[in-house]
């Protein structure tokens, strides 16, 4: 039962709302489901906000502002079902209308902080399913101009030869909390983009789940892949080789706890051909496996691990210990989402992160060898596919994860291929 103070900051807000809408009516603001926005600044809700939002819907919401500025959403308030990895009801931040990259996915009641387009255009959506549980969300759509929005906003689109980026209040203070920065670089089709951070200082964690930068190899289509994740205080340093796309995507997210000194990161654009330097770079040619499908040869062969934990480890794209939550049979293999417990080694395996909680999707090639049984925990060794999907073969390594096994492959996760 929500108390009654619960509804203080939502009366609040409708005040608000009903006070900038006024010179067109004078009744409250009237959410409906989805629509077409533009201009300098409005608000958007969720369906017959206040009001509990109704089930089994999908709703879309596509804002446009002038030319030349971008979209800042800041959400005032938000309710909807909770779950750890925003399965049921969730709504959807993308850059772009269509094809857009995803700033962020968000449920429960945690708000995030600014969220910034790389352009003139946002689509926020929101599903829910056929179980309901929480009020829906009002949020603020606002235009600013992309390189004049103050220290409390971040991100946009870098097109320049050269430039920089940073986090909110660098260099005078600790970045904020509950923040989502989206830069989107884009180089000439003929160039390369050269990455490096001058400073870096993210909150630590050994998997990166609280505070971290992302960075993806692709711009504003959904499906670019992430080359990696970044927390700590130690700067990574690339210099992206000829088959990265001429355009990369950084994101950073703070959660509502600690933060830190924060970071401030150049770009420059490079000819396809890089000079060669003294400087040794960590570079993004990671093993990448081709996508596998599944024969009635390879499905034939004797469901059985070989070796050992050690000998395996380096073999494998990916090591992690994880459970087993959902499962579904398609075209002969066994697809299922692994939460994680904790990661020995990430490769380049897409990892799905809600608040704290990580996930991944692999792929059994031949659906029952080996088995995966939902609910249970495994440790799981694999190869990678192009989509960063999980590929587990016959012959891969997997077995029950018990807390004995936790020494070993900790001592394995600093073991050197």
């Amino acid at each position: 039962m929500r108390g009654a103070n619960a509804w203080a900051p939502v009366c609040l807000l409708l005040a608000a709302a009903t006070q900038l809408s006024r010179q067109q009516s004078p009744e409250r603001p009237v959410f409906t489901c989805g629509g077409i926005l533009t201009g300098e600044s409005g608000f958007i809700g969720s369906e017959g906000f206040p009001g509990v939002y109704p089930p089994n819907s999908k709703c879309t919401w596509k804002i446009t502002v002038p030319e030349g500025k971008v979209v800042v959403l800041n959400f005032r308030f938000i309710d909807l079902e909770s779950d750890n990895l925003c399965r049921y009801d969730f709504v959807d931040v993308y850059n772009g209308h269509a094809n857009g990259q995803r700033i962020g996915r968000f449920c429960g009641t945690f708000r995030p902080g600014a969220l910034v387009s790389s352009g003139n255009k946002m689509m926020v959506q929101m599903i829910s399913d056929a179980n309901t549980a929480g009020n829906g969300f009002m949020a603020m759509f606002s235009a600013a101009e992309p390189n004049e929005r103050g220290d409390q906003y971040c991100g946009g689109l870098l097109d320049r030869p050269s430039g920089s980026f940073k986090t909110p209040n660098w260099p005078d203070r600790d970045y904020p909390a509950g923040v989502t920065c989206v830069w989107h670089i884009v180089a000439p089709k003929n160039q390369l983009i050269e990455l490096k951070f001058e400073k870096f200082d993210v909150e630590r964690d050994n998997y990166c789940r609280y505070d971290y930068v992302a960075v993806f190899n692709g711009g504003e289509v959904n499906d670019a892949r992430r080359i990696g994740k970044y927390c700590g205080d130690i700067a990574p340093i690339y210099v992206f080789n000829s088959f990265m796309r001429n355009e990369l995507l950084i994101q950073f997210l703070s959660d509502l706890s600690l933060t830190a000194d924060g970071f401030i990161g150049h770009y420059k654009f490079r000819p396809k051909k890089l000079p060669t330097t003294t400087e040794q770079p960590v570079t993004t040619t990671f093993p990448v496996t081709t996508g596998l499908k599944p024969t009635v040869a390879l499905c034939q062969q004797k469901c059985r691990r070989t070796g050992t934990l050690e000998g395996n480890y380096c073999s494998s794209d990916f090591v992690l210990a994880g459970t087993v939550i959902t499962t579904i049979t398609r075209d002969g293999s066994l697809h299922a989402t692994v939460s994680i417990i904790n990661i020995y080694k990430e490769g380049n395996l897409a990892i799905q992160q809600a608040g704290k909680n990580m996930s991944a999707r692999l792929t059994v090639v031949c659906k029952q060898c080996p088995l995966l049984r939902r609910g249970l925990n495994y440790i799981i060794m694999g190869q990678v596919g192009e989509d960063g999907r999980g590929k587990i073969m016959p012959n891969s390594f997997i077995m029950m994860f018990k807390t004995k096994n936790q020494k070993l492959l900790d001592a394995l996760k600093n073991k050197q291929c």
